[in-house]
């Protein structure tokens, strides 16, 4: 079976045989339709490395991501995990420009999306985070007809090549099973920082706690940090929250910054004993649980996000195949005892 039969078999062009085979280009669906059925029918399989040849010319992918050093380092590990992966497809005619934008400050996305989109790249890969800022550029990309691939998170309606990243909703489920294992009976309220509500996927971190807490007749406090005066949560405004608040008896934060809750929690005296839950294994958080600070932390393996992403922006790319629309990532519980050396 070749292209040119599918294309007399579906009654249209070649061009458009193409089109639905490597998604580059607008086709009607039913058109779309009858052409996935011949090649299911039919089980066609592209050569991938003869186009590759055929093509003869390099690629350009481009990351866009957060300042390494921002969110406590969290994403100078998923940075680690791309330059990994752009190592590894470099000899095969690829390279891979780092984008770092400052996540905190509207005019420095704006000057990194603009850089993002100069040349038109042959793909791009990003974490889909402040939604307020980055769906005119993710429309933008689409427009473009950029294929994409989301890693860290996920935003409805959006329409990536691949989503790669946990289930969060599942994730804040298990922060709020996590915390009643570890206290047994819990009678007075826990609360939930939820740092960074603006993004979609905390936001279900957050409503996987309250769901597991609902369930389980558990009270609650939501203190939230949207956007939050443009800069990360500090150690003192946590101080502040849980003096006001002395009542509670464990804190789940719903992005990397446990370490912070943990350092607000060491010079307060407390009538009981505090649970505190949190996510991302960054060597500060890594720190505090070794130290028996913190009590658990839920990992999303950043590294292997940003790998991934990569890699299958690659695989659908330059080789051809087809990805998955969603890749979801494991949801890893690291406690003192279990912490990877």
């Amino acid at each position: 079976m070749t292209v040119k039969e599918i294309a007399v078999l579906a009654n249209v062009s070649i061009g458009t045989v193409d089109r639905v085979l490597y998604r580059r280009g607008r086709v009607a669906p039913e058109t779309k339709a009858r052409i996935e059925a011949i090649i299911e029918k039919y089980q066609f399989t592209p050569n991938p490395i003869a186009r590759r040849l055929k093509r003869n010319r390099p690629y350009r992918f481009r990351a866009f991501l957060p300042q390494r050093d921002q969110d406590a380092g969290y994403w100078g590990q998923a940075l680690e995990g791309i330059q990994e992966g752009a190592g590894q497809i470099a000899p095969l005619g690829v390279t891979t420009e780092i984008i770092e934008f400052d996540r905190y400050s509207t005019e420095g996305f704006q000057k990194a999306a603009i850089s993002l989109l100069e040349d038109k790249p042959d793909g791009i890969i990003l974490s889909p985070i402040m939604p307020e800022k980055i769906k005119d550029l993710i429309a933008d990309i689409r427009s473009r007809e950029i294929p994409c691939v989301f890693f860290d998170a996920d935003l409805p309606g959006s329409e990536p090549l691949c989503a790669i990243g946990q289930d969060s909703f599942r994730g804040g489920y298990l922060a709020g099973r996590l915390m009643h294992l570890f206290a047994g009976t819990i009678t007075k309220p826990v609360a939930i920082l939820d740092a960074h509500g603006e993004d979609y996927h905390i936001t279900r971190r957050r409503d996987g706690f309250l769901r597991y807490a609902g369930e389980q007749g558990l009270s609650t406090v939501v203190r939230e940090y949207s956007g939050y005066k443009g800069a990360e949560i500090t150690v003192e405004e946590i101080a502040a929250f849980i003096r006001d608040n002395r009542d509670i008896t464990g804190i789940f934060i719903t992005n990397c910054m446990a370490h912070r809750v943990a350092e607000a929690v060491r010079n307060q005296e407390r009538d009981v004993p505090f649970l505190l839950v949190g996510y991302d294994l960054i060597p500060k958080n890594r720190e505090m649980l070794c130290a028996g600070e913190i009590d658990a932390i839920i990992s999303q393996r950043p590294a292997e996000q940003g790998r991934e992403a990569l890699l299958n922006l690659f695989r659908y790319i330059v080789l051809e195949q087809r990805v998955f629309p969603k890749i979801d990532m494991p949801l890893d519980v690291y406690i003192k005892e279990n912490i990877p050396v």
